[in-house]
């Protein structure tokens, strides 16, 4: 029997690899209705399922390598940066969802979500209170009226495996749906400003990158609490904390 290799664990889901089959376990079958529907309706490479009995989901892997994880630095070229915004541009311009994602939420629905989290973290001492109020106010930027795209609503580095200069799988589309296309690139590119102008190149060049990085702030703020409260490290470096210090 192959190596069982848990890829990522905690109380809402978890994803165990066997040799070259992905098993997905989820406590929520409603994301794994929209992950399959999203896989077959992107008109970008995604992995094939192999079966599903619930709570499972069973898919092949993808070809390639990821282009990079958050904190560290990526090896993957320039090239291979700007072929994913070229796939990611491929995938905004698709048919559009029947149902709002991640991306998907209204202005005012981040603002609530948003002034929550900034006063978790400022009572709770776990951020400094000019620390999350600059970045609030970059924040700001991205609430604005958007026009609907097909976005993957969480679209990390981690997500996206390509081979040479060419983008080969985008994995984990259980946050998919109608959202914001500056959303999902600011996900791909979120501690990784360095490539942000290869992505732009590949994608085209009607990008408001103000917004792309008043979403670095957004997402970064209210990210902190969760990734604390599920044992991940928001304060490595490269990560979260990192890229909220990074507007200051």
């Amino acid at each position: 029997m192959d190596e069982v290799k848990v890829v990522v664990a905690h109380s809402e889901r978890a994803t165990l690899r066997v040799g070259d089959t992905f098993l997905k376990v989820d406590a929520d079958q409603t994301r794994i209705d929209i992950e399959v529907e999203a896989m077959a309706l992107a008109p970008v490479p995604t992995p094939r399922i192999l079966w599903r009995e619930p709570p499972v989901l069973a898919i092949a892997a993808v070809p390639g390598k990821v282009l990079g994880r958050l904190g560290e630095p990526s090896t993957a070229s320039p090239a291979r940066w700007a072929a994913a915004g070229a796939a990611i541009r491929k995938l905004h311009d698709g048919p559009l969802p029947t149902w709002p994602g991640r991306a998907g939420r209204e202005p005012d629905e981040w603002v609530t979500a948003l002034d929550g989290e900034c006063e978790w973290l400022v009572t709770n001492g776990v951020l400094p209170a000019d620390l999350v109020t600059r970045n609030r106010q970059v924040a700001e930027a991205a609430l604005r009226p958007w026009t609907p795209a097909f976005t993957h609503g969480d679209l990390q580095i981690a997500h996206v495996f390509g081979d040479g200069d060419e983008i080969t799988g985008i994995i984990d589309w259980s946050e998919a749906g109608r959202g914001d296309a500056l959303y999902d690139l600011a996900t791909f590119t979120l501690g990784h400003e360095e490539h942000l102008a290869d992505v732009v190149a590949g994608y085209g060049d009607d990008v408001d990158l103000d917004v792309i990085r008043a979403w670095w702030s957004l997402r970064s703020l209210l990210a902190v609490r969760w990734l604390v409260e599920h044992g991940f490290d928001p304060f490595a470096p490269g990560c979260e904390v990192d890229v909220l210090r990074s507007r200051m």
